[in-house]
């Protein structure tokens, strides 16, 4: 039997592994405890298997997603018709960036570029505001986007997106957008 020591670090969830020193416990106990435990699909949250993991180094691959019907624009401080990039996290929630040209710069008219803004302040870890850590059921992953463009698997998705922004004429013009050199 593999023995652990375990800091006194006291588990509400699992009242008799309340410890007040440190003493050996066996390792597989908290393990077969926990994990027989049955969880319902509401509780477990992740990203799809697509979904880039970790922040994306200069140019590196980063996740395009829209809201689903559970994020609460009122509160998720996300303006219709942004551009909303990221990554997943190790713990099933995702990281994001955002633009929504909310000082009405001419060159953020179009989506594609408020997406590409906010992946450069990504992968530059620029400081901002307009950044958030979600549930990974609030989003939907509609494409990639790194340093070379953006490629939209979900057109019909962003679609919906832009037209509830009443912001279509934003929308690229095609699934695939390529930056200039």
């Amino acid at each position: 039997m593999n023995l652990l020591f375990v800091r006194p670090i006291p588990r509400p969830a699992y009242p008799e592994f309340h410890l007040e020193q440190e003493r050996p416990v066996p390792c597989d106990a908290w393990a077969i405890k926990y994990m027989s435990e049955e969880k319902t699909l509401l509780e477990v949250s992740t990203y799809s298997k697509d979904t880039p993991v970790g922040r994306p180094d200069t140019d590196g691959r980063a996740a395009v997603f829209v809201p689903t019907d559970s994020l609460d624009l009122a509160t998720a401080n996300i303006r219709k018709g942004a551009g909303i990039v990221g990554f997943g996290n190790p713990d099933g929630s995702l990281t994001v960036y955002f633009e929504a040209n909310r000082f009405d710069e001419s060159s953020l008219h179009k989506w594609e570029n408020k997406a590409r803004k906010a992946y450069d302040r990504m992968v530059m870890c620029a400081p901002t505001v307009s950044k958030a850590k979600v549930d990974a059921r609030m989003l939907e992953q509609i494409g990639i986007i790194d340093g070379t463009g953006i490629t939209i698997k979900l057109p019909e998705s962003l679609h919906g997106w832009l037209a509830a922004a009443d912001a279509l004429d934003t929308a690229p013009s095609g699934a695939v957008v390529v930056w200039k050199k």
